[in-house]
This record gives structure tokens, C-alpha cells and sequence, in this order.
């Protein structure tokens, strides 16, 4: 990729595609097939570095530019996508912490997070509140010297082994939105905590995702900032996660037209190779432009990123285009491919399963035409 990196920047995405291509690659087949917890990888992330990718090395992170941190989950995702999932989620509750809570909690936890030695979980979707969170039922109501969260999530990827999850509940009903607010629960120290078996996902089959219920105690110390700024800190944090989907997206995508480049060169029919026909050179070529728009859309959301200037619209647009192209080129790749395309020999079938969630989770494709509509008539 020609982007402006840093030297180090560089050096940093050349060892995370290195160690794409010859440790997730490889894996990648059989932690879909057995959904096997890509949790697996967590050690060798730490060690390069990886967990903290999204952190300012004053909280024990690496500090990557918003560009840098694009292409390395495009790397990541284009190898394994249940590992880029586990990944990003992660990000998703260190961001929360980074955006939404004092010097004090964030010195407690995100260092351990950027070593690898505390994995983060962000919980906010609830099974009546998904696309719009401000209906969340889940609260926190003062008790003694903390809350008594009470309540339950749904789909929370990491729960079952994550050392922390940034919960999301209403410390006041009556005020909607504005009533919600952020707390840090450590499961492994907190009584009533529920987190149930790992949902058996359609994709992203080693990205684990879980329900937990709550009835339990939470230090006033672990609440993110204020009352009340909860959902503003989610929000900012979603137009992170958005750019980091739209990563994920382009990652497997790149993927996908590489193995139909590939593909098409070596298979002939009729003695010649089926890329020399041109029919199927112009699914290619709607490929290869589909996925340079999707990565541009990407990379200027990117840049945007800790920079101070608003990017909602620009995540947002990162997302649906980038979540639907890569569907379409992976859709392509397949039919490529045949009949083998839709064996398990090829990943062709994975990319696509992997694929369909990003329509879906961190706002859906109709909540980005909402978002950057209600922008556009602002």
C-alpha cells in the first residue's frame, strides 16, 4: 500500500502481514471449522505489540496513526477474520477507556490491556436495544459506595475471557440517552456476573460472542467519566469501531480477488485460461474498483481519527460501502471458483459467511444510510 507512513509505522504493518501470512493464514480454516476461540493468537499479538495497536504509548500502547491502524486490521482480517474480530473488539473497550474515563482508571487498566495481559470486552447491545442503544434497559442505580448494575447483553464478543468489560446501563430512565453511563466490571472480582455459552455464529466462527446478565456490585472508581456521558462516549467510540469494520471488510475482500486473480490464471477451459475471457475480466476489474473506493473510503475516515475534527459521517460511510462492496467481490470470487468455490477446501465459502455480519453489527448498514442522511439534511 502506498500511504504516508512513519518508518516505524511501516515496519510495524510489513511484521503484521509477515505474521498474517505465515501464522493466521494457516490456522484460519481450522479455527472456523472447530470454532476454536482465536484467543489462541492473543500471546504472539501481545508480543508484537498488536493488543495495543490503537493506544498512545503513554497508556503502554504503540500509538499507530489512524492509516497504520487501517491497514494493520486489513492485514489481520485478510488472514483470519475471527482473530481481527477478537482484536477489534477489544480495541472497542480500550477505546472506551481512552475516550470516556479519568487518568486514574485509565492507568488501572489500559497498560495490562496494551501488554496482552487483560483482554477487553465492550457491552452494549442488549436483546431489545441493538440499532438503537438509547433503549437499552440495563441500569445502575447508587449503592453505597458504587452501583447495582442489574441487567443483561447479548452478542458481546470476548466475554468469556475477557479480564474486563466496559458495560454500558441507565443511571437515570427518565433521561433517555443522556441518562446513560459507562462502568469497567472485572468479571473474575465481581460477584453476579452471568456470562452464558458462546453463540454458534453463522461466520467469524472463532470471534466468540456471548450473552451476560448483571446483578451485581461496581466501585463508583470504575464508572467511565460522568454521569450521563455514557452513550456520547459510545458513540465516539462506534465511529472508531466503524472505520476498524470497514478494515475488517476490505481485509477479507483483498483476500477474496486475490484467490479469483489467482484462480483465474490457472484454471483453463478449452486450453486457454478462463482470465482471458472477458467476461469474467470485467467481474474482476468491478472488483478491483469496488475495493479501491471501499479502502479510500476507509482511509479518509482513517486520517480523520484523534485529529479532533468530527468523522462520523466519514466512518459511516467507510462502513456501508465497505461492508457491502466486500460482500459483492467475495460473492464474485466464489463464482469464479465454480463449484469449488462453495467447498471447504477453498475459503471462498468462509470469506462470505465471515462477510455478512458487517452488515449488521456496529450499526447496521440502514443505520449508516440514517446517520449520514440525518448529516446531509442537517
Amino acid at each position: 500500500m502506498s500511504l504516508d507512513l512513519n518508518s516505524e509505522e511501516q515496519a510495524a504493518i510489513d511484521q503484521i502481514e509477515r505474521f498474517s501470512s505465515e501464522v493466521l493464514v494457516p490456522a484460519a480454516a481450522a479455527i472456523d471449522a472447530k470454532s476454536q476461540f482465536a484467543t489462541l493468537h492473543l500471546p504472539a499479538l501481545a508480543e508484537m505489540g498488536i493488543m495495543g495497536m490503537n493506544l498512545p504509548e503513554a497508556h503502554g500502547g504503540i500509538g499507530l496513526s489512524g492509516p497504520a491502524l487501517y491497514c494493520a486490521v486489513e492485514a489481520i482480517a485478510g488472514a483470519c477474520g475471527s482473530t481481527a474480530s477478537m482484536l477489534t473488539a477489544h480495541f472497542l473497550a480500550t477505546d472506551s477507556l481512552l475516550l470516556g474515563a479519568d487518568e486514574a482508571l485509565q492507568q488501572r487498566i489500559l497498560p495490562a490491556a496494551a501488554a496482552g495481559q487483560a483482554l477487553g470486552a465492550f457491552a452494549l447491545t442488549e436483546p431489545m436495544a441493538g440499532s438503537n442503544p438509547a433503549d437499552m434497559r440495563s441500569t445502575a442505580t447508587r449503592d453505597g459506595n458504587g452501583y447495582r448494575l442489574k441487567g443483561s447483553k447479548c452478542f458481546i464478543s470476548n466475554a468469556g475471557a475477557a479480564d474486563f468489560i466496559v458495560v454500558y446501563a441507565k443511571t437515570d430512565n427518565a433521561a433517555g440517552a443522556r441518562g446513560v453511563s459507562a462502568f469497567v466490571v472485572e468479571p473474575a472480582k465481581t460477584d453476579g456476573v452471568e456470562i452464558g455459552k458462546h453463540e454458534e455464529t453463522m461466520g467469524l466462527r472463532g470471534g466468540h460472542v456471548f450473552p451476560i446478565s448483571f446483578d451485581c456490585h461496581v466501585p463508583a472508581e470504575n464508572r467511565l467519566g460522568d454521569e450521563g456521558t455514557g452513550f456520547r462516549t459510545a458513540m465516539k467510540v462506534l465511529d472508531n469501531g466503524r472505520i476498524e469494520v470497514a478494515a475488517q471488510a476490505t481485509g477479507i475482500a483483498r483476500a477474496a480477488l486475490d484467490a479469483a486473480v489467482s484462480y483465474a490464471k490457472e484454471r483453463e477451459v478449452g486450453g486457454q485460461p478462463i482470465g482471458s475471457f472477458q467476461g469474467l475480466q470485467w467481474m474482476l476489474a468491478d472488483s478491483a474498483t469496488e475495493l479501491a473506493a471501499a479502502r479510500a473510503l476507509g482511509l479518509q475516515a482513517a486520517r480523520k481519527r484523534g485529529t479532533g475534527e468530527r468523522y462520523s459521517s466519514d466512518s459511516a460511510f467507510a462502513k456501508l460501502y465497505a461492508s457491502e462492496a466486500a460482500w459483492r467481490i467475495a460473492d464474485r470470487a466464489l463464482q469464479i471458483h465454480g463449484g469449488y468455490g462453495y467447498i471447504r477446501d477453498f475459503p471462498l465459502e468462509r470469506y462470505l459467511r465471515d462477510l455478512r455480519i458487517f452488515r449488521i453489527y456496529e450499526g447496521s448498514s440502514e443505520i449508516q444510510r440514517t446517520i449520514i442522511a440525518r448529516e446531509l439534511l442537517s
